[in-house]
């Protein structure tokens, strides 16, 4: 019986860490639409760290940037534009 030291190893996978969204010289700006949009769902909820895969201070910064633009009216607060069938 030739028994092996590891009867179960881990495949060697190679992955590609995704790059972050955000790169460090970046702004957090309200005013830039194109950057806060890609952090709200699409009903208009801010998405989590998790999801978006940001540092915990960048987070802080985006929430409270969605929110200023929120109360500036450059944000719905939420989006009920749902498609109905019937």
């Amino acid at each position: 019986m030739n028994k092996s030291k590891r009867p179960f190893t881990k495949s060697k996978r190679s992955f590609r860490r995704r790059l972050p969204p955000i790169q460090s010289g970046d702004r957090i700006d309200y005013r830039d639409m194109s950057l806060i949009s890609r952090f709200i769902s699409e009903q208009g909820k801010i998405l989590s760290r998790r999801v978006n895969r940001v540092t915990l201070k960048q987070q802080r910064l985006i929430t409270i940037a969605i929110k200023q633009a929120r109360i500036l009216s450059l944000l719905p607060f939420l989006n009920n534009q749902k498609q109905f069938e019937r």
